[in-house]
């Protein structure tokens, strides 16, 4: 049986402005590569957070049936929410340890309720530091972006 990782990243032209998604779903037996697949997407207006969430979102909604895989960020952010500061934004209803509500509470919750799915090892890289993996999931984020981006006109 293959393991299965997956690559995720968030980009912004502009924070907040046109932003994209991408995932490098990697299936691997050992160091050999048994498939893979990019996937990518995009908003006209939005935020870096919420393309990283949406990236690991997509990432786990793309899967047919539960799997155990291990999913690589280079969002703090993601990592940080998902493996420490979820369940006590559950417990005190969606906020913060402060008391205020919960940025990006809709792709949070749909995340929770995406990886309940699965079984997930939460690990993060270092972002633009020649991580292989890591910089074609990059490449998605920015190929989900372009098509929002203003098109540079000629004069």
């Amino acid at each position: 049986m293959a393991d299965l990782f997956a690559y995720t990243d968030g980009a912004c032209s502009g924070n907040p402005g046109p932003g994209g998604w991408g995932v490098l779903l990697v299936a691997r037996n050992g160091d050999t590569v048994v498939k893979e697949r990019g996937l990518s997407g995009g908003e006209p207006d939005t935020t870096n957070n919420r393309m990283e969430l949406l990236a690991a979102i997509n990432a786990l909604e793309t899967l047919d049936r539960p799997s155990t895989l291990t999913i690589i960020t280079d969002s703090a952010y993601v990592r940080g929410g998902i493996t420490e500061w979820l369940p006590g934004w559950k417990r005190k209803g969606w906020r913060t340890s402060t008391g205020k509500p919960v940025k990006n509470e809709d792709l949070w919750r749909r995340l929770d309720e995406a990886a309940a799915r699965h079984r997930i090892s939460w690990e993060w890289v270092k972002g633009h530091a020649g991580h292989p993996e890591n910089e074609r999931a990059d490449e998605l984020a920015r190929e989900g972006m372009a098509p929002f981006k203003p098109s540079k006109s000629s004069a």
